[in-house]
């Protein structure tokens, strides 16, 4: 019967209760200095990236170049006037 009882003051687990949960965690996380490691690029290839414009879109324009020939989201060298299918203009 001791299984009834255990079972009976345990709260079933809510959706509120999960994400208060996964902000304490990643808040103490913070708080002791360790950092999310950063994403990971992608390649060329899964992005889509090809080394010309498409119309007027290229990445010297994009909200994620970092020039001279480099991308936050886009791995390998890529050229300011080239595209991929992540392209976001910058505001």
């Amino acid at each position: 019967m001791v299984t009834k009882y255990f079972h009976r003051n345990l709260r079933p687990l809510s959706r509120r209760r999960l994400v208060i949960g996964a902000a304490m965690v990643g808040g103490a996380g913070l708080a002791c200095g360790v950092a999310p490691a950063a994403p990971a690029k992608l390649s060329q290839a899964d992005s889509g990236y090809q080394s010309h414009p498409n119309n007027n879109q290229r990445c010297e324009l994009c909200k994620n170049w970092l020039g001279p020939t480099s991308c936050k989201v886009v791995s390998g060298v890529i050229s300011p006037s080239g595209w991929c299918s992540l392209y976001a203009p910058k505001a």
